[in-house]
């Protein structure tokens, strides 16, 4: 007989972590993407450790930073700058003015591990803002890539006027974004053109009806194309595009780019008289636009990290045009090509691609039946509630920023 040997595997909790260039400071965090889910965004929940009397009656501040840059950092000259930077919170963390102060989980881990030296921060983004965009640079651009970013900013200082010095500070970029609502909804977008021809009777008529209104990055994009020729032209070719819209609202700047395509003589040409009906599919991927300036991505912090940029959600009762940042929307193109005289039929189908939100459903049985806040449920349904206390591995920060000069 073989003796039994029982094997218990624990996943480490990967927490992330940078300290100031000399060495006194050091900030945790348990993630760096903040999901707004248009109710309520994450909270920016770490510790910051201090070494063992180093501050000397100066305190610690942070901040969180959103830069807006508009214009390449090369273009700037004469005192001219393309980009904003807003602090939009702020706060005092050492010593923590609040008397008792609600940890998440995480924090708790964290605070017991650390020891006396460590305390715990929490910053909350405000309601209206943008989510982490970047435009992928081009290959003889230099400089931070175009786009919005955030960033949590510590600093030893006599008061948080004061800028601090470069050796006591510390910057980490962090990410907003937004994911899919739990329902994708029922509604299937469509549209339905027509185009007439001069000294010819009739009409040529286009149909696209997509398959759902949401989808996930990495899924197909469905597109049925129906194709009535009651004209006296015939359609040569079809070409279907899966278009990504930006809006920049901070100049108030508009530009399309291309994310995915395709173009096919099947069922060409169609005559007069004749009908064509077909579903096409499309893939729009990042990694298929690695080399294409002025695509927009989701505010990434690696190479491993790209996402084409997600579709700008708002609140309900509120409009889109409000949205603040780099607003991004996507359709599905479809252009009929008649020829030369005839020219082209051309008709665009909205829909949205974003990030599922994961275990949607799960989660929401488990906050009804626990009754307990959204926030707070967030975090002790995650795996930092049940974890192993020691089973916390710290990963850099440096090591993850893409593009960041030292």
């Amino acid at each position: 007989m073989f003796p039994l040997v029982l094997l218990a595997y624990v996943v480490a909790t990967k927490v992330f972590k940078k300290t100031t260039p000399n060495g006194k400071v050091t900030v945790y965090l348990g993630k760096r993407d903040f999901i707004d889910h248009l109710g309520s965004i994450d909270p920016i929940d770490g510790v910051v450790v201090i070494e063992n009397d180093y501050l000397q009656g100066r305190r610690v501040f942070g901040q969180i930073v959103t830069t807006y840059r508009y214009g390449r950092e090369e273009d700037e000259v004469m005192g001219v700058k393309f980009s904003k930077d807003m602090i939009i919170a702020k706060e005092q963390l050492v010593p923590i003015k609040k008397e008792k102060q609600e940890t998440t989980p995480i924090q708790d881990r964290l605070l017991k591990k650390l020891g006396p030296n460590a305390f715990p921060f929490i910053f909350h983004f405000p309601p209206n803002t943008p989510s982490s965009v970047t435009l992928q640079p081009g290959d003889d651009d230099q400089g931070k890539p175009l786009g919005v970013e955030h960033t949590l900013k510590l600093f030893v200082g006599e008061n948080d006027e004061d800028k601090g010095h470069k050796r006591s500070s510390l910057g980490l970029t962090i990410k907003k974004l937004q994911f899919a609502p739990i329902s994708r909804g029922r509604r299937l977008p469509s549209s339905l053109v027509s185009k007439g021809f001069t000294f010819s009777n009739g009409k040529l008529n286009l149909e696209v009806t997509l398959d759902r209104e949401i989808y996930y990055h990495g899924e197909k994009v469905a597109a049925n194309v129906i194709v009535t020729n009651n004209s006296r032209k015939a359609v040569k070719n079809i070409k279907i595009y899966v278009v990504q819209h930006c809006e920049v609202t901070m100049v108030n700047s508009q530009f399309s780019r291309h994310v995915a395509s395709l173009e096919t003589r099947e069922g060409c040409p169609i005559t007069p008289g004749a009908n064509f009906s077909k579903q096409f599919y499309l893939v729009p991927l990042a990694s298929s636009n690695k080399d294409r300036r002025g695509i927009a991505l989701d505010g990434h912090l690696k190479e491993d990290d790209v996402n084409l940029a997600s579709s700008t959600m708002v609140a309900e009762g509120k409009c889109p045009a409000e949205a603040l940042g780099i607003v991004i929307s996507y359709s599905i193109r479809v252009k009929l090509n008649c020829g030369t005289l005839g020219g082209e039929l051309i008709t665009d189908v909205p829909f949205k691609l974003m990030h599922p939100t994961p275990g949607a459903i799960e989660r929401e049985n488990a906050n009804l039946k626990k009754g307990k806040s959204v926030d707070r449920a967030r975090y002790e349904n995650s795996c930092y509630a049940n974890d192993d206390d020691d089973n916390i591995v710290f990963e850099d920060f440096a090591r993850l920023r893409l593009n960041e000069p030292e």
